[in-house]
């Protein structure tokens, strides 16, 4: 199983300004390729916070969804939502596009929606005490489900607990040429944080320069990760 988180931030490290405003700092390359990612993927995982800001999944252009019935699969991805409370607003737009829907969640956060016809599939993976999401117990569901290949979207605390799980092997980041500041404007990963030790180490894979933004291809270093050992988010 191959797992990717696709990120875009400002050249100071911020996704969004001190509102906490949607995202419009990329460009129309770092958009398209967000969507080649999403449409490389068995799945896409995001975080209720991200749906709710956004209230619908991204569409994707015509070329890629043919691509992706030429390889016999479906025209797109499942969305998984992912929420331990699921507290989720059922009259988003979201709900009524014609995409394929899962919710990733506990047993508390299961309960509203199991009379209702949202989601096609949903999937309980709680921690012992059902407080939380357990990613080893998704990442074992994800795989008898045959799922290869894992686009994550954020936003900054889906992407704190992933690497905390250490459930991230590859990172496409995209830096945007703007600048945000702000001490409360969040940045890609919030959670706890991490000390130096714990901290996931990258390696860099590729670089390209497309106008005034750059593509960076990283590797997580998972033996480097487990030999410092990690915190929890």
């Amino acid at each position: 199983m191959k797992t990717t988180l696709v990120l875009a931030m400002t050249a100071d490290g911020k996704i969004s300004d001190v509102t906490k405003s949607a995202p419009s700092f990329g460009s129309k390359r770092d958009y398209a390729h967000l969507e080649q990612q999403i449409m490389m993927s068995d799945v896409v995982l995001v975080g209720s916070g991200t749906l709710n800001d956004g209230g619908t999944a991204i569409e994707t252009n015509p070329a890629l969804i043919q691509a992706r019935l030429d390889r016999g699969v479906s025209a797109q991805p499942p969305q998984i939502i992912c929420s331990r409370s699921g507290k989720l607003d059922p009259s988003l737009p979201f709900f009524s596009q014609s995409i394929e829907r899962w919710l990733l969640t506990t047993t508390s956060g299961a309960v509203e929606w199991l009379e209702r016809t949202s989601f096609d599939r949903i999937l309980v993976c709680e921690t012992a005490d059902g407080k939380d999401l357990d990613w080893a117990v998704v990442k074992v569901k994800l795989a008898e489900l045959a799922v290869e290949n894992i686009c994550f979207l954020g936003g900054a605390e889906l992407a704190a607990s992933l690497f905390a799980a250490d459930f991230i092997d590859e990172l496409w980041l995209t830096v945007c040429p703007v600048i945000y500041g702000g001490t409360t404007s969040p940045s890609p990963v919030a959670g706890v944080g991490f000390t130096p030790a714990s901290a996931p180490k990258l390696k860099l894979l590729s670089v390209e320069q497309v106008e005034q933004e750059l593509f960076l291809h990283y590797q997580v270093e998972h033996e480097a990760r487990h030999q410092g050992g990690r915190t929890s988010s």
